[in-house]
């Protein structure tokens, strides 16, 4: 059964997919907690803050060889006490057609208000 925070979270990852994959930053930023987190897969680099995430995704959309992230949701998990739940999937990296790099994510989200806002993200490299 899809509940609502399921539903509007696998919404707001679709579109952070699309800011992503149209280096809309303005997008992007709505949809990230002013504190958020992001530990990248390989080396484990540690983005603290929306401030910091944007300006690292300035600087891949303005990559010459530039790389189309993209996280697909396997599962939510929203608490049944507070307004935070898990999404749990599979993420890639692709210049064109040719995918470099790919693997496993976790994601905490906060509902604030309607909306809910990444508060960290967690990712392991694989492919």
């Amino acid at each position: 059964m899809t509940t609502e925070a399921d539903l509007s979270i696998r919404l707001t990852r679709a579109a952070f997919n699309r800011a992503l994959a149209e280096a809309d930053l303005a997008a992007i930023g709505p949809l990230l907690a002013p504190d958020a987190v992001l530990v990248t897969g390989t080396d484990s680099a540690l983005l603290s803050g929306r401030k910091a995430q944007l300006l690292a995704w300035k600087r891949e959309f303005a990559a010459p060889e530039r790389v189309i992230y993209t996280r697909t949701p396997d599962r939510v998990v929203a608490s049944s006490i507070e307004p935070i739940a898990f999404e749990h999937g599979t993420w890639q990296g692709a210049v064109g057609d040719r995918i470099i790099a790919s693997g496993d994510y976790t994601a905490k989200w906060r509902q604030t208000g309607a909306a809910w806002l990444i508060e960290a993200e967690l990712y392991l490299t694989l492919g």
